[in-house]
Protein backbone atom coordinates (compact mmCIF):
# COMPACT_ATOMS: atom_id res chain seq x y z
CA UNK A 1 0.00 0.00 0.00
CA UNK A 2 1.23 3.54 -0.78
CA UNK A 3 0.32 5.99 1.67
CA UNK A 4 0.34 10.09 0.21
CA UNK A 5 1.27 13.88 1.93
CA UNK A 6 1.24 16.75 0.03
CA UNK A 7 3.89 18.79 0.28
CA UNK A 8 4.06 22.78 0.82
CA UNK A 9 5.22 22.83 -3.46
CA UNK A 10 1.57 21.00 -3.77
CA UNK A 11 3.32 17.99 -4.73
CA UNK A 12 2.21 14.25 -3.81
CA UNK A 13 4.95 12.79 -1.79
CA UNK A 14 4.33 9.05 -1.33
CA UNK A 15 5.50 6.54 1.39
CA UNK A 16 5.49 3.27 0.19
CA UNK A 17 4.85 0.39 2.38
CA UNK A 18 8.12 -0.71 1.59
CA UNK A 19 10.06 2.30 2.15
CA UNK A 20 7.95 2.57 5.78
CA UNK A 21 9.38 -0.92 6.86
CA UNK A 22 12.89 -0.01 5.59
CA UNK A 23 12.41 3.46 8.09
CA UNK A 24 10.89 1.58 11.02
CA UNK A 25 13.71 -1.24 10.97
CA UNK A 26 16.53 1.44 11.15
CA UNK A 27 14.64 3.70 13.58
CA UNK A 28 12.47 1.49 15.55
CA UNK A 29 11.35 4.65 17.76
CA UNK A 30 9.01 5.57 14.78
CA UNK A 31 6.64 2.42 14.70
CA UNK A 32 3.32 3.74 15.31
CA UNK A 33 4.47 7.24 13.96
CA UNK A 34 3.15 6.62 10.32
CA UNK A 35 0.70 9.37 10.45
CA UNK A 36 3.26 11.58 12.14
CA UNK A 37 5.58 11.46 9.45
CA UNK A 38 3.26 12.23 6.92
CA UNK A 39 1.48 14.92 8.54
CA UNK A 40 5.12 16.47 9.20
CA UNK A 41 5.29 16.55 5.31
CA UNK A 42 1.85 18.53 5.50
CA UNK A 43 2.19 20.73 8.00
CA UNK A 44 6.31 20.99 8.77
CA UNK A 45 7.50 23.99 11.09
CA UNK A 46 10.33 24.36 8.61
CA UNK A 47 11.63 23.14 6.06
CA UNK A 48 15.59 22.74 4.70
CA UNK A 49 17.85 21.45 2.36
CA UNK A 50 19.56 18.52 2.48
CA UNK A 51 23.06 17.51 1.52
CA UNK A 52 22.00 15.93 -2.08
CA UNK A 53 18.88 18.35 -2.80
CA UNK A 54 16.75 16.09 -0.87
CA UNK A 55 14.03 18.43 1.31
CA UNK A 56 14.15 17.75 5.19
CA UNK A 57 10.79 18.76 6.89
CA UNK A 58 11.12 18.86 10.51
CA UNK A 59 8.23 19.41 13.04
CA UNK A 60 8.76 19.65 16.76
CA UNK A 61 7.11 16.58 18.67
CA UNK A 62 7.93 17.53 21.92
CA UNK A 63 10.51 20.70 23.74
CA UNK A 64 13.75 19.27 22.28
CA UNK A 65 12.88 16.72 20.38
CA UNK A 66 12.03 16.95 16.24
CA UNK A 67 10.85 14.54 13.74
CA UNK A 68 12.47 14.85 10.57
CA UNK A 69 11.31 13.70 7.33
CA UNK A 70 13.43 13.09 4.48
CA UNK A 71 11.97 13.48 1.18
CA UNK A 72 12.41 14.14 -2.57
CA UNK A 73 10.36 16.29 -4.80
CA UNK A 74 10.35 15.45 -8.61
CA UNK A 75 8.48 17.26 -11.66
CA UNK A 76 5.21 15.61 -10.95
CA UNK A 77 5.43 14.13 -7.62
CA UNK A 78 7.98 12.76 -5.00
CA UNK A 79 8.83 9.96 -2.31
CA UNK A 80 9.54 9.52 0.97
CA UNK A 81 13.53 8.68 2.01
CA UNK A 82 13.75 8.31 5.42
CA UNK A 83 12.89 9.53 8.26
CA UNK A 84 14.25 9.92 11.77
CA UNK A 85 13.88 12.04 15.49
CA UNK A 86 16.85 14.02 16.78
CA UNK A 87 17.66 16.00 19.47
CA UNK A 88 20.34 17.75 17.56
CA UNK A 89 18.55 21.02 16.99
CA UNK A 90 22.44 22.87 15.68
CA UNK A 91 22.23 20.71 13.19
CA UNK A 92 19.55 21.65 11.42
CA UNK A 93 19.84 25.31 12.15
CA UNK A 94 23.47 25.13 10.16
CA UNK A 95 21.22 24.06 6.64
CA UNK A 96 19.56 26.57 4.28
CA UNK A 97 16.15 26.92 5.40
CA UNK A 98 13.90 26.82 2.49
CA UNK A 99 10.77 27.20 4.56
CA UNK A 100 9.15 29.38 5.78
Amino acid sequence: MTYEATSKNGKRIRLTDERWAHITEEHSELAGMRSDVLETITSPDRIVLGNDDELLAIRTIELGKFLVVVYRELETDGFVITAFLTTRESSLKRRVQLWP
